[in-house]
């Protein structure tokens, strides 16, 4: 147990986090992703329902803000247009931890594509179907006096 950092978060989950550069993509799937298939690194949090996991890694993860778009979810059936509840506490956490982010849905493929280009996978064992995310990071900025 560390201060100030939420337990879900383990320690190659934590490794993985401070490993990623600034650019660098991860994705949080669900127990049905196909992760050990699409993953050039895999994390496993079995158990661990995703979105605890979004909101624990989102207070330490900046997101990229040098980009228009930093946060994307799989979409219901492939199709953008429609979203399932856990899509909804998807944008809460994210609402309230990347502040001015919207959480783009993509298409099957579109979606599949990023996570295969992921610095890392980290799979959950969220039973919802499509409660899947990618975030790309950002970078901390120095403070004044840092610099």
């Amino acid at each position: 147990m560390l201060m100030g950092i939420a337990p879900i978060l383990g320690p190659e989950l934590l490794f993985t986090l401070r490993a990623m550069g600034h650019g660098d993509e991860i994705a949080l799937v669900d127990a049905n992703y196909p992760a050990q298939e699409h993953a050039r690194r895999l994390v496993r949090a079995d158990g661990l329902p995703l979105v605890p996991l979004l909101d624990a890694v989102l207070q330490l993860l900046p997101v990229d803000d040098f980009v228009p778009e930093a946060l994307f979810r799989a979409s219901v059936r492939g199709n953008p247009s429609h979203a399932d509840p856990v899509h909804a506490e998807m944008e809460k956490v994210c609402a309230r931890r990347a502040k001015g982010f919207k959480l783009v849905a993509l298409a099957g493929d579109a979606f599949y594509a990023r996570v295969k280009a992921a610095h890392t996978v980290i799979a959950t064992g969220e039973p919802r179907l499509y409660a899947n995310i990618v975030i790309r990071k950002g970078v901390i900025y120095p403070r004044k006096n840092e610099l």
